[in-house]
């Protein structure tokens, strides 16, 4: 299960974090989860609690907002959305797309007190 390692690795980003910006209390973290990150949502919420609970982030909530699959076409510049993996050619020049979102976890935002 990555997940465990990736909450930990949250976990001490978290903490530098607020080291650096001098907090004490961390209420919750949104991160965004790209459809292609690999992730499995229900284990990293599953983990991130536990991750926590020894820590000065203990009671922190973890928001996590999906992120859609991004396409850009190199060629005529258009961008789109899919719902899932869809490698079909551009509508606007049938060029070949490429990803340019959906794949990351990312830290976008932290509550704090």
């Amino acid at each position: 299960m990555h997940e465990l390692s990736l909450a930990t690795a949250l976990v001490e980003q978290l903490q530098e974090i607020m080291a650096r910006e001098g907090v004490q209390e961390l209420v919750s973290v949104t991160v965004a989860m790209g459809v292609l990150s690999g992730v499995e949502r229900e284990a990293l919420e599953f983990c991130f609690p536990l991750v926590v609970e020894a820590t000065p982030l203990k009671g922190a909530i973890l928001k996590i907002v999906e992120t859609p699959l991004c396409f850009r076409c190199p060629r005529c510049q258009r961008e789109w959305q899919a719902e899932k993996v869809d490698f079909a050619p551009c509508g606007g020049c049938g060029s070949a797309p490429e990803i340019i979102d959906g794949r990351d976890l990312v830290i976008r935002s932290l509550e704090v007190t």
